[in-house]
């Protein structure tokens, strides 16, 4: 679906922002790019998205060169910005019916069932844009993304001003987005987000990548291999961390209740910044 070989990009002359990035995403994956702020994420999806261009290597979607082979293009592409790209004058229904009518009819989703699904309140239809959370400003948004039922969905920080009930609805929509076939390219610095919805990650630090692997594997591959329990005995509750292999001939310590046993291998959270450090190590040696 995304083939990405050698890219590079400068803002200023003299100063690369992307060094050389190489990458593919598999159709009906969904891909997660990790960064922080700064560290090249945005830039590389308005790469992808067709919005900047004068970049260097090879960027091809859909089997062909991004640019003039690629007919209909933004027609089989959704994007959610990560700041809301809509008409604050308008309304919710105003926007989204102003943005239906780029792409064929036969394409469109339903605009009430999308503001349904993402649970959009209905006070708020009419109402201008401005009047809306920020919370509510992010469904409409991804309504938006989601209007011309398209095979690629580019999502920057997708739960950006949610709260958590928000969150786990727009972390459902995305996995029944990939049940139908769609492929995601997930632009977050939020790695709860990508641990639960990716299936590969790329970090990315500095306008390089660093590292491209599932979160399960990148996190077993630097596990030390521990287990915290937390336990009572006589009355007291204790913590302790012990080795994985002793787990085999039983708890090594005498307990009255077991309250709970948890591996201690690092987050997506702790290998980033793991990663990010290595990096800056790397440019200080050079």
């Amino acid at each position: 679906m995304i083939e990405v070989e050698n890219l590079t990009f400068s803002y200023q002359k003299q100063k690369q922002t992307l060094h050389g990035l190489t990458f593919s995403v598999a159709d009906g994956e969904i891909f997660g790019f990790l960064g922080p702020n700064g560290s090249g994420k945005s830039t590389t999806q308005k790469i992808l998205t067709g919005i900047l261009q004068g970049y260097g290597g090879n960027v091809r979607l859909f089997g062909k060169a991004l640019g003039s082979e690629q007919k209909n293009f933004r027609e089989k592409i959704g994007v959610l910005f990560e700041f809301p790209y809509l008409y604050t004058n308008l309304s919710a229904l105003d926007n989204l019916h102003y943005f239906a009518s780029f792409y064929p009819a036969d394409s469109r989703r339903d605009i009430n069932e999308l503001l349904e699904l993402l649970e959009f309140k209905k006070d708020f239809l009419k109402k201008p844009v401005s009047s809306c959370s920020k919370g509510m400003r992010q469904r409409v948004s991804m309504a938006r993304a989601l209007l011309n039922n398209p095979q690629l969905l580019f999502l920057d920080e997708p739960t950006n001003g949610l709260d958590p009930q928000g969150a786990v609805l727009f972390r459902g929509i995305i996995e029944e987005e990939r049940k139908k076939g769609t492929t995601v390219f997930l632009t977050t610095h939020n790695m709860m987000d990508a641990d639960l919805l990716c299936d590969r990650v790329a970090f990315i630090a500095d306008g390089e990548i660093k590292v491209i692997d599932t979160p399960k594997k990148l996190k077993e591959e630097n596990s030390n291999h521990q287990v915290e329990i937390n336990y009572v005995y006589q009355g007291k509750h204790g913590s302790t961390v012990i080795e994985m292999p002793e787990l085999k001939a039983g708890i090594p310590f005498p307990y009255d209740e077991i309250i709970s046993i948890h591996s201690k291998e690092p987050t997506l959270e702790d290998m980033f910044i793991q990663r990010r450090a290595q990096g800056r190590r790397g440019l200080l040696q050079r």
